[in-house]
Formats: structure tokens, sequence, C-alpha cells
């Protein structure tokens, strides 16, 4: 386009009618810069976001389960050691047993006297503390799971075996009985008669 006198362009006009003036027909729009090519742009794949989804319930669940054997790893580990302290103690105490007889045996002749009564008495006490417990006592029911029977005899005094004397007590740790109580059972004297009887 020639320049104006002034020496400046003319301005650019575009004739943007929809219709032509001249013919009455309607014009082709021609397509806007980029919109060819918007159009022709390939769309996202279908169902992308399923597969993303897919991955992230693949790994949480992968992690859930990770968390989950750490969590039974950690248990285990936690309860070997429990066993393994526990089966040591009980060890070092079943050592100790015979000591804590001769204490008995030294209280029960009146032995146990001075600074000897008074370092018994502290391992005793230590003792109790790790567990350690006795029992034992004259005229219980016998219980062959923690009695241990030395002497047998027949007794018109009880109705079922029982321990009439306790030779030795038996300790435990907790449940776990470390050494059974020696005791002296009796039965009634009618126990004999009776199983004579039954095969009669």
């Amino acid at each position: 386009m020639p320049p104006r006198d002034n020496g400046h362009e003319e301005p650019v006009i575009r004739d943007n009618r929809k219709i032509d003036p001249e013919t009455g027909q309607v014009r082709e729009s021609a397509p806007a810069d980029g919109q060819e090519g918007a159009e022709q742009a390939p769309a996202p794949a279908a169902g992308g976001n399923g597969e993303l989804e897919a991955q992230l319930a693949e790994r949480t669940a992968d992690l859930q389960r990770l968390q989950a054997e750490y969590v039974n790893y950690r248990r285990r580990v936690e309860r070997d050691r429990a066993a393994v302290r526990e089966q040591a103690v009980a060890g070092a105490l079943t050592e100790l047993l015979p000591v804590l007889d001769d204490i008995g045996r030294a209280r029960d002749h009146g032995e146990l006297t001075g600074g000897f009564a008074k370092v018994a008495e502290s391992l005793e006490s230590a003792l109790t503390k790790l567990g350690l417990s006795s029992f034992g006592q004259k005229g219980e029911p016998f219980d062959p799971t923690v009695h241990e029977a030395l002497m047998h005899s027949y007794s018109p005094d009880v109705s079922e075996p029982t321990a009439v004397e306790v030779l030795q007590p038996g300790y435990r740790m907790g449940d776990r009985v470390l050494r059974p109580a020696r005791v002296a059972v009796a039965e009634p004297e009618d126990a004999p008669a009776a199983s004579d009887d039954d095969e009669n």
C-alpha cells in the first residue's frame, strides 16, 4: 500500500463480514491462527487418570504391607528378647536353689543368726524381686504337676491324697516351675479296700 503524503502508511482494513455484500453468499471463515493446530492436537489418552489411580493404589498397598511386616518383625524380636531374658534368669535362679535350701535348713536349726541372717534375708529379697517364689505347704492336696512324692503312706486323717510333710520346698518363677515341691504323700486308708471291691 502506498504511503500517504505525510510519510505514514494508510490503515489496513479487513472485511470480516460473514456475508458477502455483493453476492449475498455466506463466506467461509478461515481458521484463526493456532486453531487448526489445536484441533489437530491429539487428545489425552482415555483412562490416563485410571491408570495413575491404579498405580497409586498399588504403591499404597505395598507400603501398608511393608509397614505390617515391620510391626510383626518388631513384635517377634521383642518376644524373643523376653524369652531369652526369662530363660537366662530362670537358669541363674535354678543354680541358687541349693543355697536357699541350705539357708532354710540353717533357719530350721536356729543357726541363722547375726550377719549371716542379714545376708540371707538380702539374698532372698533380691531373688523375690526377680520373680522367684516358693510353694508347698503341709496339708495341701497332692498335685503331681507341682509336687514330687518321695514318701507314700496311708492315713485315716485324710480324705484324698495329701502332702502331709514337705521335705523340700518347690520354687517357681511366674508360672514356670523351676523345681517341684518334694513331699511325703498320704492317702485315705480305705483306698486299697475300695480298689479290691472294684476288682471283685
